[in-house]
Protein backbone atom coordinates (compact mmCIF):
# COMPACT_ATOMS: atom_id res chain seq x y z
CA UNK A 1 0.00 0.00 0.00
CA UNK A 2 0.98 3.75 -0.79
CA UNK A 3 -0.34 6.60 1.02
CA UNK A 4 -0.61 9.92 -1.16
CA UNK A 5 -0.73 12.68 1.09
CA UNK A 6 -2.34 16.27 0.07
CA UNK A 7 -1.25 18.99 1.75
CA UNK A 8 -3.34 22.02 2.99
CA UNK A 9 -5.63 23.90 5.79
CA UNK A 10 -9.13 22.10 6.07
CA UNK A 11 -12.58 24.16 5.48
CA UNK A 12 -14.25 26.32 3.10
CA UNK A 13 -12.33 29.76 4.26
CA UNK A 14 -9.05 28.00 2.74
CA UNK A 15 -10.53 25.95 -0.02
CA UNK A 16 -8.46 28.03 -2.78
CA UNK A 17 -5.52 29.23 -1.24
CA UNK A 18 -2.06 28.72 -2.56
CA UNK A 19 -1.11 26.28 0.34
CA UNK A 20 -3.84 23.98 -0.47
CA UNK A 21 -3.36 23.00 -3.83
CA UNK A 22 -1.87 19.65 -2.29
CA UNK A 23 -5.65 19.05 -1.00
CA UNK A 24 -6.72 20.36 -5.01
CA UNK A 25 -4.16 17.38 -6.24
CA UNK A 26 -5.35 14.40 -4.51
CA UNK A 27 -9.22 15.55 -4.78
CA UNK A 28 -8.37 15.73 -8.76
CA UNK A 29 -6.60 12.05 -8.09
CA UNK A 30 -9.64 10.56 -6.22
CA UNK A 31 -12.28 12.19 -8.69
CA UNK A 32 -10.24 11.21 -11.99
CA UNK A 33 -9.08 7.61 -11.05
CA UNK A 34 -12.30 6.09 -9.34
CA UNK A 35 -11.64 5.98 -5.45
CA UNK A 36 -14.23 5.65 -2.91
CA UNK A 37 -15.63 8.21 -1.11
CA UNK A 38 -13.93 10.08 1.41
CA UNK A 39 -14.09 9.04 5.13
CA UNK A 40 -12.90 10.50 8.22
CA UNK A 41 -9.97 8.62 9.95
CA UNK A 42 -6.53 9.48 11.38
CA UNK A 43 -7.51 12.61 12.18
CA UNK A 44 -7.51 13.14 8.46
CA UNK A 45 -10.11 12.80 5.32
CA UNK A 46 -9.68 9.63 3.43
CA UNK A 47 -10.15 7.82 0.00
CA UNK A 48 -9.19 4.82 -0.80
CA UNK A 49 -8.43 2.91 -4.78
CA UNK A 50 -6.09 1.53 -6.58
CA UNK A 51 -3.23 2.89 -9.33
CA UNK A 52 -2.25 0.35 -11.50
CA UNK A 53 -1.56 -2.76 -9.47
CA UNK A 54 -1.03 -0.65 -6.25
CA UNK A 55 -3.62 0.10 -3.68
CA UNK A 56 -3.46 3.39 -2.69
CA UNK A 57 -4.67 5.69 0.22
CA UNK A 58 -5.40 9.23 -0.13
CA UNK A 59 -5.32 11.32 2.94
CA UNK A 60 -5.88 15.27 3.42
CA UNK A 61 -4.89 15.71 7.10
CA UNK A 62 -7.55 17.78 9.11
CA UNK A 63 -4.98 18.68 11.80
CA UNK A 64 -3.88 22.09 9.88
CA UNK A 65 -0.94 22.56 8.44
CA UNK A 66 1.56 22.60 10.65
CA UNK A 67 0.51 19.13 12.77
CA UNK A 68 -0.05 17.39 9.31
CA UNK A 69 2.45 14.60 10.42
CA UNK A 70 0.13 13.54 13.01
CA UNK A 71 -2.03 12.16 10.38
CA UNK A 72 0.27 11.32 8.35
CA UNK A 73 2.34 9.10 11.30
CA UNK A 74 -0.93 7.59 12.70
CA UNK A 75 -2.03 6.27 9.35
CA UNK A 76 1.36 4.75 8.33
CA UNK A 77 1.85 2.71 11.75
CA UNK A 78 -1.94 1.54 11.46
CA UNK A 79 -0.94 -0.03 7.94
CA UNK A 80 2.77 -1.01 9.23
CA UNK A 81 4.48 1.14 6.75
CA UNK A 82 7.42 2.50 6.20
CA UNK A 83 7.74 6.25 5.21
CA UNK A 84 9.44 5.38 2.13
CA UNK A 85 5.98 4.25 1.32
CA UNK A 86 4.97 7.76 2.01
CA UNK A 87 4.59 10.45 -1.19
CA UNK A 88 3.36 14.37 -0.06
CA UNK A 89 1.87 16.96 -2.51
CA UNK A 90 2.55 20.16 -1.53
CA UNK A 91 3.11 24.10 -2.50
CA UNK A 92 6.73 25.18 -3.40
CA UNK A 93 7.58 28.83 -3.61
CA UNK A 94 10.75 27.59 -5.15
CA UNK A 95 9.24 26.78 -8.19
CA UNK A 96 7.32 29.34 -10.46
CA UNK A 97 3.37 28.70 -11.12
CA UNK A 98 3.02 25.56 -12.83
CA UNK A 99 6.17 23.94 -12.59
CA UNK A 100 6.07 20.18 -11.20
CA UNK A 101 9.26 18.16 -9.77
CA UNK A 102 9.18 14.79 -7.98
CA UNK A 103 12.01 14.81 -5.17
CA UNK A 104 12.99 11.31 -2.63
CA UNK A 105 13.68 12.90 0.46
CA UNK A 106 15.49 15.72 1.76
CA UNK A 107 14.86 19.40 3.55
CA UNK A 108 11.63 20.96 4.58
CA UNK A 109 13.19 24.47 3.53
CA UNK A 110 10.74 26.23 6.02
CA UNK A 111 7.40 24.42 4.93
CA UNK A 112 5.48 23.84 7.97
CA UNK A 113 3.68 20.68 6.54
CA UNK A 114 6.96 18.99 5.99
CA UNK A 115 8.47 20.25 8.93
CA UNK A 116 5.60 18.44 10.44
CA UNK A 117 6.27 15.44 8.82
CA UNK A 118 9.48 14.95 9.11
CA UNK A 119 8.93 15.06 12.80
CA UNK A 120 6.77 12.55 13.07
CA UNK A 121 7.61 10.19 9.94
CA UNK A 122 11.52 11.23 9.14
CA UNK A 123 12.28 13.04 6.32
CA UNK A 124 12.65 10.09 3.97
CA UNK A 125 8.94 9.81 2.25
CA UNK A 126 8.94 11.50 -1.77
CA UNK A 127 7.65 14.75 -2.69
CA UNK A 128 5.66 16.13 -5.57
CA UNK A 129 6.61 20.00 -5.39
CA UNK A 130 3.62 21.62 -7.15
CA UNK A 131 5.48 25.51 -8.10
CA UNK A 132 3.35 28.49 -6.74
CA UNK A 133 6.55 30.97 -7.60
CA UNK A 134 7.17 33.25 -4.81
CA UNK A 135 6.19 36.91 -3.57
CA UNK A 136 9.62 38.24 -3.99
CA UNK A 137 10.06 39.08 -0.53
CA UNK A 138 10.38 36.90 2.80
CA UNK A 139 7.40 39.00 4.57
CA UNK A 140 5.01 38.53 1.89
CA UNK A 141 5.48 34.96 1.92
CA UNK A 142 2.53 34.29 4.86
CA UNK A 143 -0.06 36.27 3.50
CA UNK A 144 0.43 34.61 -0.39
CA UNK A 145 0.63 31.44 0.55
CA UNK A 146 -2.43 31.87 2.48
CA UNK A 147 -3.84 34.15 -0.74
CA UNK A 148 -6.70 32.08 -3.34
CA UNK A 149 -4.80 31.38 -6.43
CA UNK A 150 -6.39 34.33 -8.78
CA UNK A 151 -8.12 33.93 -11.78
CA UNK A 152 -5.76 34.29 -14.17
CA UNK A 153 -3.87 31.04 -12.60
CA UNK A 154 -6.98 28.78 -13.64
CA UNK A 155 -5.95 27.91 -16.81
CA UNK A 156 -2.11 26.37 -15.54
CA UNK A 157 -4.02 25.19 -12.35
CA UNK A 158 -6.36 23.01 -13.56
CA UNK A 159 -3.61 21.40 -16.68
CA UNK A 160 -1.04 20.84 -13.37
CA UNK A 161 -4.11 19.09 -11.50
CA UNK A 162 -5.29 17.15 -14.83
CA UNK A 163 -1.66 16.10 -15.58
CA UNK A 164 -0.83 14.84 -11.46
CA UNK A 165 -3.93 12.22 -12.21
CA UNK A 166 -2.47 11.10 -15.41
CA UNK A 167 0.54 10.62 -13.91
CA UNK A 168 -0.84 8.86 -10.44
CA UNK A 169 -0.30 5.38 -11.30
CA UNK A 170 3.57 6.06 -12.85
CA UNK A 171 3.64 7.71 -8.97
CA UNK A 172 2.30 4.76 -7.51
CA UNK A 173 4.28 2.83 -9.19
CA UNK A 174 7.53 4.54 -8.44
CA UNK A 175 8.16 5.86 -12.09
CA UNK A 176 8.86 9.76 -11.24
CA UNK A 177 9.85 9.69 -14.77
CA UNK A 178 6.40 8.82 -16.44
CA UNK A 179 4.79 10.51 -14.17
CA UNK A 180 6.44 13.58 -15.12
CA UNK A 181 6.09 12.81 -18.60
CA UNK A 182 1.90 12.23 -18.06
CA UNK A 183 2.44 15.74 -16.16
CA UNK A 184 4.43 17.94 -19.47
CA UNK A 185 1.54 16.34 -21.93
CA UNK A 186 -0.88 18.56 -19.76
CA UNK A 187 1.27 21.54 -18.89
CA UNK A 188 3.72 21.80 -22.20
CA UNK A 189 2.11 19.88 -24.90
CA UNK A 190 4.19 19.44 -28.06
CA UNK A 191 3.20 21.57 -30.68
CA UNK A 192 0.97 19.17 -33.18
CA UNK A 193 1.73 19.19 -36.89
CA UNK A 194 -0.78 20.74 -38.37
CA UNK A 195 -3.54 18.17 -40.42
CA UNK A 196 -3.46 18.80 -44.21
CA UNK A 197 -6.41 20.72 -44.14
CA UNK A 198 -4.87 23.65 -42.34
CA UNK A 199 -1.81 23.67 -44.92
CA UNK A 200 -2.50 26.33 -47.60
CA UNK A 201 -2.85 24.58 -50.77
CA UNK A 202 -1.57 25.47 -53.90
CA UNK A 203 -3.40 27.71 -56.35
CA UNK A 204 -4.15 25.60 -59.58
CA UNK A 205 -2.67 28.23 -62.42
CA UNK A 206 -4.06 27.80 -65.89
CA UNK A 207 -1.17 28.68 -68.53
CA UNK A 208 -1.99 28.98 -72.33
CA UNK A 209 0.90 28.22 -74.29
CA UNK A 210 0.48 30.54 -77.45
CA UNK A 211 -1.07 28.84 -80.82
CA UNK A 212 1.93 28.09 -82.99
CA UNK A 213 2.01 30.35 -85.76
CA UNK A 214 2.22 29.31 -89.37
CA UNK A 215 2.46 31.31 -91.17
CA UNK A 216 5.19 32.28 -93.54
CA UNK A 217 7.98 34.97 -93.31
CA UNK A 218 6.93 36.86 -96.11
CA UNK A 219 2.86 36.31 -95.21
CA UNK A 220 4.16 38.19 -91.43
CA UNK A 221 5.81 41.39 -92.91
CA UNK A 222 2.83 41.67 -95.19
CA UNK A 223 0.26 41.14 -92.33
CA UNK A 224 2.40 43.93 -89.92
CA UNK A 225 2.13 46.44 -92.41
CA UNK A 226 -1.44 46.14 -93.06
Amino acid sequence: MKLFVGLGNPGSKYARNRHNIGFMAVDRIAEDCGFGPWKSKFQAEIAEGRLGQEKVLLIKPQTFMNRSGQSVGEAMRFYKLDSTDVTVLHDELDLAPGKVRVKAGGGHAGHNGLRSIHEHISPAYDRVRLGIGHPGRKELVSPYVLGDFAKADSDWLEDVLRGVADGARHLANGDGGKFMNAVALRTAPPRSSKSPSEHPKPTAQTITEPAEDSRSAMQKLMDKFK
